[in-house]
């Protein structure tokens, strides 16, 4: 099996509510959950001094992340405050910490030598690295989210061989706004749709994979997830309408809980 890194984003979901605060960030979410495959992942991220950051280290250690290049630098880790809205999570304040100024290091170039597969996130200031890594003959992935109008849709589709990003519904547009990002460069793209499920284009044909029937209990990591098995699957040799599936089963696992992992 292929081996798998993520770099960028963590955060510290707080949830008042509950009284609980969980580590997550897609950077880090996307790691603990690949683990569920056999996969052994390794991350690259910056975390505060203070008690969550401590917290975020521990937990990924705990899950068997590889946390040598989780550096901890001077300031707050990244914290984002969240509600609950029936089963749906809703983002509140958003501290970034000692994220707003991450940047991967020529000491961690060298050390993703090792790994085959590389994911980000568009929060995860961690862009500048995709045409290095792309070059260096890495699979790449990343994540737009629902920020389909971020810049980045201009200069990063040539070097991403999955393309991931999310909307309420498929309709004409979004099918050719596929095809364009495809057309630019991009092996496939895969956007989630929530309960309409996901759908892809791979340059010859659109797949599409309905969600499997769960009781949803908090949508938090829900796209995280349906990443981290669609790479799992993609690391062990298996086809996209067979990543999209097995990313479908991550996400109907998680969302039955509350907290990302």
């Amino acid at each position: 099996m292929k081996k798998l890194a993520t770099i960028g984003d963590n955060c510290v979901d707080i949830y008042p509510q509950l009284n609980k605060a969980f580590s997550g960030g897609n950077a880090v979410n996307v790691a603990v959950y690949a683990t569920r495959y056999g996969m052994q992942p390794g991350c690259v991220t910056w975390v505060g001094e203070d008690d969550y950051g401590h917290t975020l280290r521990h937990d990924l250690a705990r899950k068997g992340i590889d946390i040598s290049h989780v550096h901890t630098k001077p300031g707050l880790t990244a914290q984002t405050q969240v509600t609950l809205n029936g089963s749906d999570r809703v983002f509140g304040d958003y501290t970034e910490g000692v994220m707003a100024n991450f940047a991967l290091s020529e000491e961690d170039y060298r050390w993703l030598g090792d790994y085959d597969i590389i994911h980000s996130a568009i929060w995860g200031h961690a862009e500048d690295a995709f045409p290095r890594l792309y070059a260096d003959g890495k699979i790449t992935a990343f994540d737009f989210s629902d920020k389909w109008d971020s810049p980045l849709w201009q200069t990063l589709p040539p070097h991403l061989d999955f393309v991931f990003a999310s909307a309420l519904v498929e309709d004409d547009a979004l099918c050719l706004r596929m095809k364009t990002i495809v057309g630019q460069g991009a092996g496939a793209v895969i956007v989630t749709l929530g309960e309409n499920g996901s759908i892809a284009w791979d340059g010859r044909q659109f797949w599409r994979q309905m969600p499997d029937p769960v009781t949803v209990v908090d949508t938090m990591g829900a796209g995280d997830s349906f990443i981290a098995g669609f790479l799992c699957a993609q690391a062990s040799g298996k086809s996209l309408p067979e990543a999209m599936k097995q990313g479908t089963a991550c996400a109907a696992q998680t969302i039955q809980y509350h907290g990302a992992w």
